[in-house]
Formats: structure tokens, sequence, C-alpha cells
């Protein structure tokens, strides 16, 4: 099997690095995480010119039409500049759970091209996490129950913020006081979405520890190549090199296992839940391995205001459990083990198939 990104791919991966390298600056995110609603309308829309808002959405409806694969890569650089805002629930969950909705649905069309063009906040409410994210600033939140799936406003729910320990995530308990049927835009296709989107989210999550433990790596390493102690940069003592060296090692790791997850996920394979479930818990422990050597590199002061690997520590540890704690994916995991023993083979792991990109 053959397991590459296009030129393509890899081209609007280093255009968005390099926009968000400007735009997104750590002394960016501190001022907007220090507002009151903790977004910055400008980013967003500088970030949906660039095209990241459209990439899952059909061309149809103004969107460049890309699937699963693209966002293995876009979440991972989301994750890396530490991005304050609703991006990937909107553009990649949100987009995708619009896309699986009934063609009666009149909003339907309209809310896909209002994702494309930036023009849309989405937040989900669903079964593998008590808080919703960024509920308050949402143009439609989307709310799963036993009678399906709802399509609520701000005067639909009563929303109390979650105070969290990374001060740019707003998580809000949320109870709802109008779920009339008017809301109700999927009943019959409510659970195979729920479960679909959450594969999603939980890709991205993935993703996005990735991208926090590349971040936090890099940090550390220009770190100890200017810190000196006893006359010597702190990078030249082989216990520091070690445990920046395992950090290189559990990235590198499981990006296979994200890409793999990402192609399964796009091409509707078997056991796609199975790869995702090993994706998102080799990232959570790669992202928790760098946050806490990077601590230990810093001397102690990477969890201090003025030092920005606190950002991406804080970040870390705020989405272990997003999109689902590691024990509900760890269950996952084992039950496939123990009905398939050959699951786990290499070979079966990547059987014959078709190239990333035909």
């Amino acid at each position: 099997m053959e397991f590459i990104f296009t030129e393509d791919d890899l081209a609007l991966r280093e255009a968005v690095s390099r926009f968000l390298m400007t735009e997104a600056a750590p002394e960016v995110l501190r001022d907007i995480w220090q507002g009151d609603s903790g977004r910055s309308p400008q980013l967003r829309s500088a970030i949906a010119e660039q095209g990241v808002m459209a990439l899952s959405i059909p061309e149809m409806y103004d969107g460049l039409g890309m699937g699963d694969l693209i966002w293995s890569l876009m979440s991972q650089e989301l994750g890396y500049f530490a991005i304050p805002d609703s991006l990937i629930d909107t553009a990649y969950v949100g987009g995708y759970l619009v896309q699986q909705l009934p063609d009666d649905i009149s909003q339907k069309e309209n809310w896909l091209k209002a994702i494309a063009h930036g023009e849309l906040r989405i937040a989900i409410a669903h079964s593998l996490e008590s808080f919703v994210a960024d509920a308050h600033l949402a143009d439609v939140i989307f709310w799963f129950n036993e009678e399906g799936l709802f399509a609520l406003q701000q005067e639909d729910v009563s929303l109390t913020l979650n105070t969290s320990i990374d001060s740019s995530r707003r998580i809000y308990h949320m109870q709802v006081i109008n779920a009339s049927p008017q809301r109700l835009v999927g009943a019959q296709q409510a659970e195979q979405i729920q479960s679909s989107i959450q594969l999603r989210g939980a890709l991205a999550n993935a993703g996005q520890h990735i991208g926090l433990a590349q971040r936090m790596l890099d940090l550390s390493i220009d770190y100890v190549n200017q810190r000196k102690q006893f006359g010597k940069l702190i990078g030249s003592f082989q216990a520091i090199k070690h445990k920046l060296a395992d950090v290189v090692s559990a990235i590198e790791i499981v990006k296979p296992a994200l890409y793999r997850a990402a192609f399964a996920l796009e091409n509707n394979q078997e056991n796609s839940a199975v790869y995702v479930s090993q994706a998102v818990l080799q990232a959570r422990e790669a992202s928790k391995l760098a946050a806490k050597h990077g601590i230990q590199a810093h001397g102690a002061m990477g969890y201090t205001w003025e030092v920005d690997h606190q950002m991406f520590m804080k970040r870390c540890y705020a989405l272990q459990n997003s999109w689902g704690r590691s024990s509900y994916y760890q269950k996952l995991v084992f039950e496939a083990v123990l009905a398939q023993p050959d699951l786990s083979d290499p070979a079966h792991v990547f059987s014959a198939q078709p190239d990333l990109h035909k």
C-alpha cells in the first residue's frame, strides 16, 4: 500500500501554515484569549479566505469537495498554532453533519454555503461530552436526543459557562428549553449521523494533539538551545536529549495511525472506529508526553503565563476528553481485538488498498 499525500495536499497545508505563522502568533493569541468572547471574527474570516472552511463542503455548495484525509493534515496545523475557535466543529464535523441531513430540510443548502464562506458557526451537543464548545456564539446548535437530531437557536437553550484550564476554551453546560418539532431536522438518521460525526470529531482531536505535541517540542528545542547551565547549553545534556527524543518518537509513531484512520473514514472501511480510537489514544499520550517533558526542559517555567509553552500545554490538557474520554476509545479497541484476534496483524492493518489519492 502506497501511503502518500498529493503535492496539492501538502502545498495547501504549507500555505495555511505560513498564513497562521503570521496571523496567529502567540502574542496575538494572548490578546484573543483575554477578550470577553475568546474569539476573533477577523482571524476567523481571514482563515475562511484561505479556503479552510470550504474544504469538506461539496463543490455544488461553493466548497472544495475534499474529505477526511485533508483534515488529518489541517487539524495538525490548527493544533500547532492553538487556534482558539470552533473551526473544526463547524467546517469539518458540522459540515459533514449537514451533508447527511435529508434533502427535504429547507436550510440544508443555505447552511452548507454559509459554512463554505465562513458565515456560519456551528456547535454540536453529543453524547460523549457533557459540555458544548462555543455554544455562546453558535448560529446553530445541533443536539441529539431520543427523538432525533434538532437544530436549535440561542433562544432555545440556557447556557452556563464552565471554567477551563485553557483560558481560550469556551465550554458550556447546556439546558434545552425549547425542542419543538419545528427544530427537528433528522429523526431516522440521527443515530447514524451521531456515530459518524463522533468519529470525525475524534479524528480531528487526534490531529490537534499531534500538532500541539510538535509545537511544544519545537518550543522546548528552541529553549534548550539558548539556556545555559554551568556554562553549557542545557540542550547538550544527555538527559534533556533523551526526553526530547522520546517526544519525537511518540509523534512519528502516531502519524501513520492518524492517516490510516482518516483513510478508513474517507473510504467507509470496516473497523474505522478502531483505527480512529488507536489514533486518538496514541495522539493524546504523545501530547501529554510533550507537555511533561516540555515543562522539565523549561525548568518548570513552562507553565507560567510569560512562556509560550503554557498555552499549548493547557490546550493539550483541555482537549484530553474532548469528543470522548480515552477510556471510551480503549474499550472500543479492546472489544475489537477480542472479537478479531488478527486485527492487529500488519497484513490486516495495511492490506492491499488503492493509493490515498487516485
